[in-house]
């Protein structure tokens, strides 16, 4: 087996390094920034080129971190190793890696609908792929972005007739720079939690354009809340920090909002369906592009994936990970 799953995460022993170790190892490769696939503490990072940003912020000021491009190839210890984007979040990638005749590909998180944030999903053929399964059940079926972006910029105007200002909660790394730039901007002005604001000063870094917004510490004392469109992580829900805004009209962009009671369970007024993770077809769509006669897959409803693929003739298989019996997409505030 070119990768094994050890206590530190995903290893490959030819090359002696990992994929998204969940512990500190001598050298990772990261298929982006989020918690759950990057941690602190490793002493040497390699990366897709756009995520550099992100990563360094997660990882701090002093860690070693090396990139590349994508579809450059590098070679680890006699394993050939590159990125391929994942269309996930800025910088996500889909790890190829090649050795003794084996080709591996290494999903991390993905979605195959086209982003403006990110670079868009690029299939890879392989031997064996690594996906993920997050939603992965037939229910789960996204919308036309366009349609969902004109439902929150109308639940928007709405809200500035009734005087309401719209508090819209999405998560900061990847979901609400998306957010930003499929909204409608000149409906009113923006303001963003502060740490939605330190992550798109790093996505305008790596040249993502966003629109004007202003950090909510920053805000004049006579701003007119109604009018506006803040967006925070879910984690500022129910905290004092909303108080702020007085008469309010909460809402949250997710996956989850496909389903009727994950909505009441947030306890918001709106839901919109908006993933940065793949939907059922997708997911089917990008298993066939693989090519891949193996599939091994994670995080998410990984028993219903399997059945399905064994069932249409795969080699398939659950592997088993921290997260595996978490789906769940990520409030992923980085302090």
């Amino acid at each position: 087996m070119l990768l094994t799953l050890t206590d530190h995460g995903l290893f490959c022993a030819a090359g002696d390094f990992f994929i998204d170790p969940w512990r500190p190892v001598g050298r990772a490769v990261i298929t982006h920034a989020h918690a759950d696939h990057a941690r602190v503490g490793s002493s040497a990072y390699l990366c897709a080129a756009p995520g550099a940003g992100v990563l360094r912020l997660r990882a701090g000021a002093a860690a070693p971190i090396e990139t590349q491009p994508y579809g450059s190839r590098t070679t680890i210890n006699g394993v050939t190793v590159s990125f391929h984007p994942a269309g996930h979040i800025l910088g996500s990638a889909q790890v190829r890696v090649a050795h003794g005749g084996e080709v591996w590909v290494v999903s991390g998180d993905y979605k195959t609908d086209p982003d403006p944030t990110c670079a868009s999903f690029e299939p890879v053929t392989c031997d064996t792929f690594i996906t993920e399964a997050t939603f992965g059940l037939p229910i789960y079926r996204w919308p036309p972005q366009a349609e969902v972006f004109k439902t929150i910029d109308d639940w928007w105007r709405a809200n500035q007739r009734a005087g309401r200002a719209s508090v819209l909660f999405a998560y900061a790394l990847g979901k609400a720079q998306r957010v930003l730039a499929g909204i409608d901007a000149s409906i009113g002005p923006l303001f963003v939690h502060g740490a939605v604001d330190r992550l798109n000063d790093a996505y305008r870094a790596a040249g993502v354009s966003l629109p004007d917004c202003v950090y909510v510490g920053d805000a004049p004392e006579d701003v007119d809340w109604s009018q506006a469109l803040i967006v925070a992580p879910p984690s500022a829900q129910g905290t004092p920090w909303l108080r702020r805004f007085g008469d309010q009209s909460a809402a949250f962009a997710s996956g989850w909002m496909r389903v009727r009671g994950r909505r009441r369970r947030r306890a918001v007024d709106r839901g919109f369906v908006l993933s940065d993770h793949v939907d059922w077809p997708g997911l089917l769509s990008a298993i066939a592009a693989s090519g891949a006669q193996r599939v091994l897959v994670t995080h998410g409803y990984t028993a219903t994936v399997v059945r399905y693929l064994r069932e249409k003739g795969l080699d398939a298989y659950e592997l088993a990970t921290p997260y595996a019996d978490e789906p769940g997409e990520e409030d992923d505030t980085i302090a």
